[in-house]
């Protein structure tokens, strides 16, 4: 069923709890139609189906799911952030999110249908005066969503990368929101109004000291103070979009073996005309919050590979914090209270104040020999940013990953190997200088291109380190045949490749024993990952 209990019923308790009773609208006369209507409903669709309906209720919305549908209806009512009072107000914003979710879940929003009839005898889709409306949806398994599947411990690192793929794309179609209409409230504004609330409400919580409101705040403000011109910026570049504006576990699923998020917010632009790290970070701060960061870290390095956006992750902390604190927030007003309520908020100091983990970690080797399954893994178990050298080579060239060159010369060439290798640099020292570990994956075949990463890692006084990855040669080229064959790689290496690398590699020389690691390559993912813890302590 659509995740309606979870984060949407907690928005609408914040402001239930501080705001005066006065200006919560409801018509009673409404009220009565409706919970009539919702009746009458649930008595047709156990008649059609030989099965009691399931009802969800919030504040602000009735879902039935019978047979293979949920139906969603809105309340009339009318709350500080939303005005469902009229019938016209309710058809247009159940066709607002039909709308809005069909963008990433076409398959789950089916279409806004007319209730005809009366409230007693009502007719879903009939002809005449329409006394209510109803937005039509694809039941799923509740089983399927992320929420669930992170708390049985079966999130998987492919979920990652589908679900990467699938916000990536989404952010990648909308156009950019025009300056003038790009919300005042930024996520500051929200941050600062969480903490209000969580100091002022009726159950403050008890801080250990040096760790309470007024800390967090001046880190967070200094934080974001130092991001505004960046934030300024990417408004100019169009990287305010119009997103999903609530993409936590509960509002993606998988569904029929596909990845989808759903149940975008429709009742205040404001909330999802946002910048698209903003969007993103919701789901990252999540993954946190469950025990996966490692899966996190996956998501946002898929991400941002598809999207180029290296720059955006300055701003991933800020907005992770922004949202751990609503979360925090929503933990005093009820169940699971104050446990639950530490976790939030230490992780919202965690965003604010990251330790320091700044380190350059390279990987080197022949095609086929794992680097990039090596760079990932220890990007999950450092937090730490991966760049692909075969991506950016193409992103130069103008060339999605998966392009392959007509006439491969052109792409790869010293001219390209050179533009490439100062790519990989000037990304390195953009997101060591945000305070990120950063995992250049390339081969580094050549020690002059090595020893301009040390350089770079000594003048920023930060560890350094390189993995070469090694396999049996009957193992790599069995894996770049592979890859030719799925062409689900970036990877362009054929055995003429792997051949021409053996020529010209250059061995790591003794006098960088002390960060020079080996890695064998050869077996499976469980034998990999042991490598690294052995062999790999950073």
């Amino acid at each position: 069923a659509p995740a309606e209990e979870g984060w949407y019923f907690a928005v609408c308790g914040i402001f239930m709890a501080y705001c005066p009773r006065s200006v919560l609208i409801s018509n009673t006369q409404a009220q009565t139609e409706h919970e009539c209507l919702v009746a009458a409903l649930m008595r047709q669709f156990e008649l059609r189906h030989g099965a009691p309906p399931v009802l969800l209720r919030t504040h602000a919305s009735s879902i039935i799911l019978a047979g293979d549908h949920a139906y969603k209806l809105k309340r009339p009512v009318r709350l500080p952030f939303l005005d469902f009072s009229t019938l016209a107000l309710r058809r247009r914003f159940l066709q607002l999110e039909l709308e809005l979710n069909r963008r990433t879940a076409e398959a789950l929003y089916l279409d806004v249908l007319p209730i005809t009839g009366s409230f007693e005898q009502p007719e879903v889709g009939g002809s005449g005066e329409a006394v209510e409306w109803v937005l039509r949806m694809r039941r799923f398994d509740p089983d399927g969503g992320f929420d669930v599947l992170a708390r049985q411990g079966r999130l998987t690192r492919a979920h990652m990368e589908s679900l990467a793929a699938h916000i990536a794309d989404f952010h990648l179609r909308l156009p950019p929101i025009p300056r003038a209409e790009v919300p005042a409230k930024n996520a500051w504004d929200w941050a600062a109004e969480s903490l209000d609330e969580i100091a002022g409400g009726p159950n403050p919580p008890r801080f250990e000291a040096g760790l309470g409101v007024p800390e967090l705040r001046a880190a967070l403000a200094g934080a974001y103070a130092g991001l505004a011109p960046l934030r300024e910026r990417r408004i100019a570049e169009g990287w305010v979009r119009e997103g999903h504006g609530d993409l936590h576990l509960g509002n993606i699923v998988e569904w029929r073996g596909r990845v989808l998020a759903f149940d975008a917010l429709e009742f205040d632009p404001a909330l999802r005309r946002i910048d698209v790290i903003n969007d993103i970070s919701f789901t990252f701060m999540d993954l946190c919050a469950n025990a996966c960061a490692p899966l996190a870290w996956r998501l946002m390095n898929e991400y941002v590979e598809r999207t180029g956006d290296y720059e955006g992750l300055r701003l991933l902390y800020a907005y992770a914090a922004a949202k751990a604190l609503v979360r925090a927030k929503l933990c005093l007003l009820g169940q699971p209270g104050a446990a639950a309520f530490s976790k939030y908020w230490d992780l919202a100091w965690s965003f604010a104040r990251p330790p320091e983990r700044r380190r350059l970690i390279l990987t080197m080797g022949l095609s086929g020999s794992g680097k990039s399954t090596v760079a990932g893994l220890l990007a999950e178990r450092l937090g730490a940013v991966r760049i692909r050298s075969d991506v950016e080579r193409k992103r130069l060239a103008g060339m999605a990953a998966l392009d392959r060159p007509a006439a491969p010369a052109e792409l790869y060439n010293q001219a390209s190997n050179a533009r490439t290798y100062d790519r990989l640099s000037r990304l390195a020292e953009l997101l060591l200088g945000a305070g990120f570990p950063v995992i250049l994956d390339a081969a580094f075949l050549r020690h002059d291109e090595r020893e301009a990463m040390r350089r770079l890692a000594e003048g920023l006084g930060i560890p350094f380190a390189v993995v070469e990855c090694r396999a049996g040669a009957p193992v790599m080229l069995q894996r770049v045949l592979q890859r030719a064959q799925a062409q689900t790689d970036p990877s362009d290496a054929t055995p003429q490749v792997l051949k021409l690398q053996e020529s010209y590699a250059e061995a790591v020389p003794e006098a960088w024993r002390a960060f020079h690691h080996i890695v064998r390559n050869d077996g499976s993912l469980a034998e990999l990952s042991q490598e690294l813890e052995t062999n790999c302590r950073f």
